[in-house]
């Protein structure tokens, strides 16, 4: 071989010369919203995480607290009619 390996020349090492991709950022997490939910046991605070729309109108999917008898305040994520919903 004529030259041999080691020399660059004009070009520089081949770490310089190949392209990498940008890393990929990672999706804007969804868009949370605290909330206050009115049931049997008052209102209680609640995290919005979206909408839907059904026949009966809008619902929220919440994460909340709720007392189980026998087992005291669980936390539940669970679609909640919006007349029950109020913003934080």
């Amino acid at each position: 071989m004529a030259g041999g390996m080691s020399r660059r020349g004009s070009w520089g090492p081949m770490s310089e010369r190949v392209d990498t991709p940008a890393p990929l950022a990672p999706p804007p997490p969804p868009a949370l919203k605290h909330c206050w939910v009115s049931d049997g046991h008052g209102r209680l605070p609640g995290l919005l995480l979206e909408w839907r729309r059904t026949e009966s109108g809008y619902q929220g999917r919440v994460v909340r607290p709720v007392l189980e008898e026998g087992l005291g305040w669980v936390v539940v994520e669970e679609w909640v009619s919006a007349t029950l919903l109020e913003p934080a």
